[in-house]
């Protein structure tokens, strides 16, 4: 007989946590895709530093066995009624936006979900976790707490942006994916490991000669590394405090700077070349004409080809 389904949280009860030995504990992206049957919708992989992916799966009744990685996920719309069972731990009610539901690294839970479901997950190696935690100064425990469609908006949209926001640029995406991570490390770390967050000291921002090497590798051609670590390993500066000066430098993180100097690179290209528009997608490092054109419109309000046509 089912458990009562809560209307708005999850029913939880005495934490029992099954915890495997990490020899036999699977990559959560290999677990996920035994579980759910399908592939992923999208799926932006950094296996060093974290997996996003956003799925849609049909009704699930399966154990997920114990994984290497964490596993962080919200709900982008709707409302599907689930039940979650881990040792003598039992939670039931339904799945909303603005939820989070972690599974920590190494636990394992049976698992019935009774409608098709859309779900965007993060795979989040415990180094990172660790790594983040060191350079943001945050105190142990680093341990992340099971949590079962939790109520936290911010890791929420933190999570729905890092699997909405990826344009086809293999270097815009990957910073933007490194931004993300650590941002939602760092939120993890704060809401959701059982201590809180110490007082950070505001840092100033970069040097004026280490903002210029940052700037002049950003404005570097496609082939330059311009990876969070390339950038902040210049400045002599961990990937965190990195962003955080380099945001206090500049009013943008790296890669809204980044994102905004391709645009101006791509006004140019249009208005003062006679370069076809793929040829403009080459040359700015996406993927497609498509990809290309997607972004810009999001940027600018029009596709390349009507902006060109009215700046003519």
């Amino acid at each position: 007989m089912s458990k009562p389904i809560l209307p708005d949280c999850s029913q939880a009860f005495e934490v029992d946590e099954n915890v495997s030995s990490a020899a036999a504990r699977r990559p959560a992206d290999a677990e996920m895709s035994r579980v759910l049957k399908t592939k992923p919708v999208r799926k932006a992989s950094d296996p060093s530093n974290g997996i996003i992916t956003f799925w849609r799966h049909e009704p699930l009744h399966d154990v997920v066995e114990p994984m290497l990685d964490h596993v962080i996920m919200t709900f982008p719309a709707g409302s599907v009624r689930f039940e979650r069972r881990s040792g003598r731990t039992g939670a039931s009610g339904m799945t909303r936006p603005g939820t989070v539901t972690i599974i920590p690294a190494g636990s394992s839970s049976r698992w019935d979900i009774y409608q098709p479901l859309n779900v965007v997950h993060l795979y989040l190696p415990n180094a990172t976790l660790e790594r983040v935690a060191r350079e943001a100064d945050i105190a142990a425990p680093i341990d992340l707490l099971e949590r079962t469609a939790h109520p936290d908006l911010v890791t929420s949209r933190l999570l729905i942006s890092a699997a909405d926001a990826l344009e086809g640029n293999a270097a815009l995406d990957a910073l933007f994916r490194h931004q993300l991570t650590d941002l939602l490390a760092t939120r993890l770390l704060a809401a959701h490991a059982g201590s809180s967050t110490p007082s950070r000291p505001v840092m100033g921002g970069l040097s004026p000669k280490v903002l210029c090497r940052a700037i002049e590798r950003l404005r570097a051609d496609c082939d330059t590394d311009v990876s969070l670590s390339a950038l902040a390993a210049d400045a002599g500066l961990s990937r965190f405090h990195f962003c955080r000066a380099f945001k206090e430098s500049t009013g943008l993180s790296p890669h809204a700077w980044l994102r905004q100097y391709r645009l101006e690179q791509a006004l140019n290209m249009l208005q003062d070349t006679d370069e076809s528009v793929i040829a403009v997608a080459s040359a700015l490092g996406y993927s497609s004409q498509t990809a290309f054109a997607a972004a810009f419109k999001k940027l600018t309000g029009e596709t390349p080809s009507d902006w060109r046509k009215r700046r003519r």
